[in-house]
C-alpha cells in the first residue's frame, strides 16, 4: 500500500519503520524542520510542509494513498488532516492517534476518521486485559463502523470448557474473530473447542457488549 503519516516524531518515524520493514510505500509529512531526518527512515519519502494545508497535501499526491495517518501529537492537527484527507481527497482509510483520552469523542466519522487509536486508553485496555479474567475488556474502537474490537478471557472453571465454538449464543450485531491460545492465534471454526484461558476477541457494537459478556461468562 502507498501510506501518508502527517507527523514525523517519535510516533511517525517508528510506524514508518514497521510499514516500510513490510514492504510499504511509506511518505512523511512534516512541518517542524529540527524532526526532518531522511536517515532516520531512508526508504521514505519525506516532505517538509504543514500536512494540514490543502494544497500541501495536493501537492504530495494524497489522493494516490490508500491510508494515511495522523499521528502528530496535536489532536486538533490530526483531526484536521483527517477530514481533509476524506472529504476532499477520499482517501480509502484514515487512521488518527489520540493524545488526550478526553477528546475521543470527536475522532469519529464526523471527522473522517476510519480508526482511532489512543495509546493512554490502549495501555489502559492491556493493563485491565491482564487482571480481569472473565470481564470484557474494549481494546480498540473502530469508529466508522461504530464497532469495537473487545476481549473476553475464559475462566479456569468456565463451563465452556469443551463445548465447539458454535456453542456460544451471541447476540447479532456480533462476531467472534480469534481465539488467543498459548502464544498461537487461532480463527475459530465451529467445531473448535474452547478451553480454560482462551482470549475470545470479538468485533461487536457497544450496544452488544454486556450480551457477549453474558454469553461467555454466564452461559
Amino acid at each position: 500500500m502507498r501510506v501518508a503519516i502527517a507527523g514525523a516524531g517519535a510516533v511517525g518515524r517508528s510506524i514508518a519503520r514497521e510499514l516500510v520493514e513490510n514492504q510499504h510505500q511509506v511518505m512523511l509529512i512534516e512541518r517542524d524542520l529540527s524532526h526532518i531526518d531522511p536517515a532516520a527512515v531512508e526508504e521514505a519519502e519525506w516532505v517538509h510542509a504543514d500536512a494540514c494545508e490543502l494544497q500541501t497535501l495536493e501537492d504530495a499526491g494524497i489522493e494516490s494513498c490508500d491510508v494515511v495517518i495522523a499521528a502528530t501529537g496535536d489532536d486538533k492537527v490530526n483531526l484536521v488532516v483527517s477530514l481533509l484527507a476524506k472529504t476532499e481527497f477520499a482517501v480509502r482509510r484514515v487512521v488518527a492517534r489520540v493524545n488526550d483520552p478526553r477528546n475521543e469523542w470527536l475522532f469519529g466519522e464526523n471527522w473522517g476518521v476510519d480508526v482511532s487509536v489512543s495509546t493512554p486508553r490502549l495501555l489502559a485496555a492491556l493493563v485491565e486485559e491482564a487482571v480481569a479474567v472473565g470481564d470484557l475488556v474494549r481494546l480498540l474502537t473502530l469508529r466508522q463502523g461504530q464497532a469495537n474490537l473487545v476481549e473476553v478471557t475464559l475462566p479456569t472453571h468456565t463451563p465452556l470448557a469443551g463445548r465447539p465454538v458454535r456453542d456460544l449464543a451471541l447476540p447479532p450485531d456480533s462476531a467472534l474473530v480469534t481465539i488467543l491460545r498459548g502464544g498461537r492465534v487461532l480463527v475459530p471454526q465451529a467445531d473448535d473447542a474452547l478451553e480454560p484461558g482462551d482470549e475470545l476477541l470479538f468485533v461487536a457494537t457497544a450496544a452488544v457488549e454486556e450480551e457477549i459478556r453474558a454469553a461467555v461468562v454466564d452461559a
